[in-house]
């Protein structure tokens, strides 16, 4: 687990740093692309943090059933 943890940490923060960066941008020039850009990586951002709390919270729910049923 402790591999997947951090390669979700990794994932996380390679869409997370990105879109700050473009909204930056966008901040500073206005260029609707970064915008746009920016929109889309935070958008797998949250996509990757809902999957990782999914798998984390199912995953103790199976590791729990196994051990009170084995």
């Amino acid at each position: 687990m402790t591999f997947f943890y951090w390669l979700m940490a990794l994932i996380m923060a390679a869409t997370l740093l990105p879109s700050a960066f473009y909204m930056g941008v966008y901040v500073f020039t206005g260029a609707d692309e970064a915008l746009d850009r920016a929109r889309k990586l935070w958008n797998f951002l949250r996509a990757f943090t809902l999957l990782v709390f999914n798998l984390t919270l199912w995953g103790h729910v199976v590791v729990a059933a196994w051990q009170l049923f084995h």
